[in-house]
């Protein structure tokens, strides 16, 4: 062989091998390219699979009204997911169902078309994906749907269907109490009755397996070792929903008339210390009104003139003064040191009576009394007030209580003009609902009672737990001590400056308050700086207590601040809308004696009800020849006579005569589209009787 042959073979073999080094490079590059993009989260997965126990949330239990009507609740929703890899899933099941899931989804969601959705379901199962998400947030209403669609109807195991719960803390009645019920505020921290009953209604956590995919995603793992939360126990609190909204609209709506800065009304239960409804409402920036912050709990203010029955009521056990004293007012003003007292009458009141003094809310008055019997024995005067509870808290269940603040004469900052500055409620302060708890007590015949916001923790409907109502001190002062109070509460209203809440369905008893609140950096020197505090606290009926209620609102700038004026009116309706509405504070009715019994007018309507409602009455019916579901009556003079009315489909009905519930009931029904005007009996509608109907036609009906 030549040496050029041997060269060029050479060459040749040398090429084959650099071309097979090249192609086997491609290869192992094409290769490592493939790992790396294509099956990536397979090699992933496969390489990172771990497993961690899941703490599993339970259900946090309700919040409810006394009768059982929810104020808070855990709504729970829903993160559906798929497992595209589900064994069985196979390829022929995926392939007969895909069209019908994917329309079903489209119709239960409506956020893709049906195309849309079989486009994304196959080209997740395409990447194998084990935890393909589905929709977040999905209500249980969606949750039952969606578990009918095809395949997901298989369940997780032969479906690969995946469902997180998640839960979502929410308040039926928006604005009602939310301070009081309370809420998670910043740094995970409940504050109210969620706060306060934190441990009861959160239950106990249960644990699930999870295991990691690809996507770092955490998928449930079924090992048969789950441990089942325990879900949250229900709080049963005292307040009443109907009264809560009466209060929050009076306050609200005075409020807004008064352009105040925040106002408070709590109403309490004189026997057992429960609070039936408290609002709390702060202005916000755009002039409404809404619940920040708990001011009956955790507002500490000078309560000014609503103070001076404490004063009064220490000086009465003390047996220094009487309800038939008199005293010197003179022209309505009297100088302790550098402060000068005032009457809010210009002439002054002369010389009255300790009776007269409280009703007409006698700055100078107390003052004059409390000093003449107290200097020299200021000691004695404040420990009076501690005898009757006023210096210690409440020590609720709810947290965020301030101390009343109420000085000794040892203390660095009593001076010269403390005790006739105390007498009227300045120098002290206190939150409105220490305040209302002692005019309780008062209602209570001296019992003072702690006021209650739960009365009892249940499961399933059935009582865990119940708490009794506490006492505080069994008697803040003498019987004939609480008599001269309630007299002088009474006062106020026959004779005093809450005559404007005086009416003749039934008597109140209170005080009306308007203290001056000092501003920080001014103090009170300047009036420019100064804000009022209008204030109304007392019970009703005056004659046998059932209720005690307190109206506070702060800084109001329409010009008008006084008690009686600004909170007292809000009293007054709360007050009415109670007395209104609870059956036991009225006087039971005696029926006159051989008072021969009338035949009352009946509206038309559905026999079954009439006849119900009749035969409770005791007013006699008769029906003979009656066939109808629907009856028209006449009045005869001894009985009610019902007669026949058919109601035929398709045919505009004659509903004149039917209240408004019979009425709405027949006529949509029917197809029509109703709308109703006035309250009352059907007295006319537009579509005439017997005429035919067209689905969807409106039909008006007039009600007087």
């Amino acid at each position: 062989m030549s040496e050029n042959n041997t060269r060029k073979e050479i060459v040749t073999r040398m090429g084959i091998v650099y071309v097979a080094v090249v192609l086997f490079g491609f290869i192992v590059v094409a290769r490592i390219v493939y790992l790396q993009v294509v099956e990536h989260d397979r090699w992933i997965s496969a390489n990172t699979i771990s497993l961690k126990d899941i703490t599993i949330e339970p259900d946090r239990g309700d919040i409810c009204a006394a009768d059982g009507r929810v104020l808070a609740t855990s709504v729970p929703y829903y993160e559906v997911r798929w497992d595209t890899r589900c064994e069985s899933v196979t390829r022929d099941v995926f392939n007969r169902n895909i069209d019908s899931l994917a329309y079903g989804l489209s119709r239960l969601f409506g956020d893709k078309t049906a195309q849309g959705y079989k486009n994304a379901l196959i080209s997740a199962r395409h990447r194998g994906e084990r935890f393909f998400l589905i929709r977040r947030r999905v209500d249980y209403v969606h949750l039952k749907k969606l578990k009918t669609l095809a395949i997901f109807n298989r369940g997780q195991f032969k479906g690969g269907l995946i469902i997180i719960q998640e839960n979502r803390r929410i308040q039926p009645f928006t604005g009602l109490a939310t301070r009081t019920i309370g809420y998670e505020g910043k740094g995970g921290t409940r504050v109210g009755i969620e706060g306060a009953f934190d441990e009861v209604l959160r239950g106990e956590k249960g644990v699930r397996l999870e295991q990691r995919i690809a996507g770092n995603y955490w998928m449930p793992v079924s090992d048969g070792n789950e441990v089942e939360p325990r879900n949250g126990l229900d709080v049963i609190t005292t307040l009443d929903i109907n009264l809560q909204d009466v209060a929050h609209d009076a306050l609200y709506n005075q409020l807004r008339k008064h352009a105040a800065s925040h106002g408070v009304a709590v109403l309490m239960e004189v026997k057992t210390g429960d609070i039936k409804a408290i609002v709390n409402l702060t202005k916000e920036g755009d002039g409404y009104y809404s619940e920040q912050f708990n001011y009956a709990v955790g507002e500490r203010t000078e309560p000014g003139s609503t103070f001076k029955l404490a004063s009064l009521m220490v000086a009465l056990e003390d047996g220094l003064i009487d309800l038939d004293d008199m005293v010197e007012t003179g022209k309505g003003t009297v100088k302790y040191h550098d402060i000068v007292v005032r009457d809010t009458k210009e002439d002054g009141l002369g010389r009255i009576s300790v009776q007269q003094v409280f009703e007409n809310s006698s700055n100078v008055g107390v003052t004059k009394l409390i000093t003449k019997n107290y200097k020299g024995k200021e000691e004695k005067f404040v420990k009076g007030l501690k005898r009757m509870s006023l210096t210690e808290p409440l020590d609720m269940d709810i947290k965020g209580e301030r101390p009343p603040y109420i000085k000794f004469p040892d203390d660095k900052l009593w001076s010269g003009v403390s005790l006739p500055q105390m007498s009227y409620g300045y120098e002290v302060e206190q939150t409105p609902l220490q305040i209302l708890t002692f005019y309780n007590a008062v209602a209570n015949d001296g019992k003072m009672m702690k006021p209650r916001f739960v009365k009892a923790i249940t499961e399933h409907g059935d009582v865990v737990e119940s708490f009794s109502t506490k006492v505080i001190n069994p008697s803040i002062c003498s019987r004939s001590t609480i008599k001269k109070a309630k007299k002088m509460l009474e006062g106020v209203v026959e004779n005093g400056t809450a005559q404007n809440l005086r009416n003749s369905n039934y008597k109140i008893a209170g005080k009306t308050g308007t203290a001056q609140i000092a501003n920080k950096k001014y103090g009170y020197k300047t009036n420019a700086q100064l804000s009022y505090q209008a204030s109304f606290v007392g019970y009703f009926p005056a004659e046998n207590p059932k209720y005690s209620c307190i109206v506070v609102v702060n800084a109001p700038s329409s010009g008008v601040y006084y008690g009686n004026l600004v909170a007292g009116q809000v009293f007054k309706e709360i007050s009415d809308k109670v007395y209104a509405t609870s059956f036991d504070l009225h006087e039971e009715m005696q029926l006159a004696k051989n008072v021969k019994q009338s035949i009352p007018y009946t509206r038309k309507g559905f026999r079954p009800e009439l006849e119900e409602v009749l035969d409770e009455l005791d007013i006699p019916y008769e029906d003979l020849g009656v066939n109808s579901d629907w009856v028209t009556t006449q009045k005869r003079e001894t009985t009610i006579r019902f007669n026949n009315r058919y109601i035929t489909d398709n045919i505009v009905p004659d509903v004149k005569g039917m209240g408004a519930k019979d009425a709405l009931f027949v006529l949509e029904n029917l197809g029509l589209d109703v709308i109703m005007q006035g309250r009352g009996a059907v007295s006319s509608q537009s579509l005439n009787p017997g005429s035919r109907i067209n689905r969807g036609d409106r039909i008006y009906i007039k009600l007087t």
